[in-house]
């Protein structure tokens, strides 16, 4: 495994940007970093255990993060308690694919010294030096697994998801420590800050893995739930009832497993794909209401549903910040596409044969969209404008997760 630390990041990032140039003259939003740190993108792999850093503008992969310094002290602790090495089985065969999951998400902190990373196979979260790629802190969640999370605005706090323990933590960024945590449904899953990280919009999936996927044994996969909680109190302030408001919608037989979602810049109105959904739908935050359906091309018609990548027909969906664009990821048909927000029109197909894309994420300057090819081991920068495909790089084995970051500008010379 590709090691990354302080002499390797000095040598690649100081060579790239040499020729790439910081920052875009023609970018549509002003760079507000501070001084002494600078925009990035990372890029995480799950299966191979590092995450790649990117640049913005170029798209050059910087460099690479080895996001599994402790590996073997992880495995050897896994291996002498027969109830997680059970589950870590259980993991790599029903979820990983008969891989481990060692990178699931991914945050840096904002002054760019860390890498804030889940990591589903050792049930954790770790903050890892992006100057000597060592373990800064180190959180074991409640359960057997972690996943998703999300960083608060102010980039104080970020929550994660325990996927076995039906509950969400809440740490402290700077050492580990937890300040807070919420309950959830089974499989909690997405979180988003919302109201300038006033509360957290939080979604579980229920069992995914269960190979019960007809519409009739549905109930059987575990609560599903999306909710509003105070990310103050910890309380959860509202629960949606998404079986009430898909059934009004005239869909009966639709999981209301909520997948990846996002918001319209004034956030009262929430997009967000279902399980086994080609499409997406747009729900009303005041009324709870389904106001929209987008079904997008099925191009696997033929396969049942328990051949489905946990239940997820399309992973990936991201508004741009003007509201009038979305990135959609169709990963069981492997394609990407942009839909206009206010037609619902769809632009053309992105396909990528053996693609399984996987994340989306809006460029930090709200011109692109970032999608992890998982399959083909790329990300890909696709132009809201345009709708088209800019510019792919090849990254570390299997892309999931793609989120803008910071590095500290003392680990580029020059700068």
């Amino acid at each position: 495994m590709q090691t990354f630390g302080r002499r390797t990041l000095v040598a690649t990032v100081g060579l790239l940007i040499g020729a790439a140039g910081l920052v875009d003259p023609a970018a549509a939003v002003e760079d507000d970093t501070a001084d002494d740190v600078r925009r990035v993108v990372f890029a995480g792999n799950n299966w191979a255990g590092t995450a790649d850093i990117l640049a913005p503008q170029s798209f050059e992969r910087l460099g690479r993060i080895d996001v599994v310094p402790d590996e073997m002290e992880r495995m050897q602790e896994i291996a002498t308690d027969p109830y997680r090495f059970a589950y870590f089985l259980a993991i790599r065969a029903l979820i990983g694919e008969g891989h481990d999951q060692f990178v699931d998400d991914m945050y840096s902190s904002n002054d760019g010294r860390m890498l804030i990373v889940s990591r589903p196979s050792f049930a954790d979260v770790v903050a890892i030096s992006l100057d000597t790629q060592e373990i800064v802190w180190r959180f074991q969640v409640d359960g057997v697994r972690s996943d998703h999370m999300a960083i608060s605005p102010d980039g104080k706090r970020v929550v994660v998801s325990a996927s076995t323990a039906n509950v969400v933590h809440v740490l402290r960024v700077r050492d580990g420590q937890e300040i807070g945590r919420f309950p959830s449904g089974g499989s909690p899953h997405e979180s988003v800050f919302i109201d300038g990280g006033k509360r957290i919009l939080h979604a579980s999936i229920g069992m995914v893995y269960s190979p019960l996927d007809d519409p009739a044994a549905d109930p059987t996969k575990q609560e599903r739930r999306l909710q509003i909680v105070d990310a103050k109190t910890f309380k959860v302030i509202r629960r949606y009832d998404l079986r009430a408001a898909l059934d009004e919608r005239g869909m009966t037989k639709t999981s209301t497993a909520v997948r990846p979602m996002t918001l319209s810049p004034d956030e009262q109105t929430f997009y967000f794909q279902l399980s086994f959904l080609h499409g997406f739908v747009a729900m009303d935050r005041a009324s709870g209401r389904i106001t929209r359906v987008k079904h997008l091309p099925n191009l696997v018609p033929d396969t049942p549903r328990e051949q489905y990548l946990l239940d997820s027909a399309h992973h990936g969906i991201a508004m741009n910040p003007a509201g009038t664009k979305i990135c959609v990821a169709g990963t069981m048909s492997d394609y990407a596409t942009v839909v206009d927000a206010r037609t619902f029109e769809r632009g053309p197909l992105l396909k990528r044969e053996g693609g399984k894309p996987y994340w989306v994420t809006p460029s930090w300057d709200g011109r692109y969209c970032y999608i992890s090819w998982s399959g083909r081991d790329q990300v890909a920068k696709i132009s809201y404008r345009t709708e088209r495909i800019v510019q792919t790089v090849p990254v570390g084995d299997h892309p999931q997760r793609v989120r803008n970051g910071f590095v500290l500008r003392s680990l580029v010379p020059g700068l």
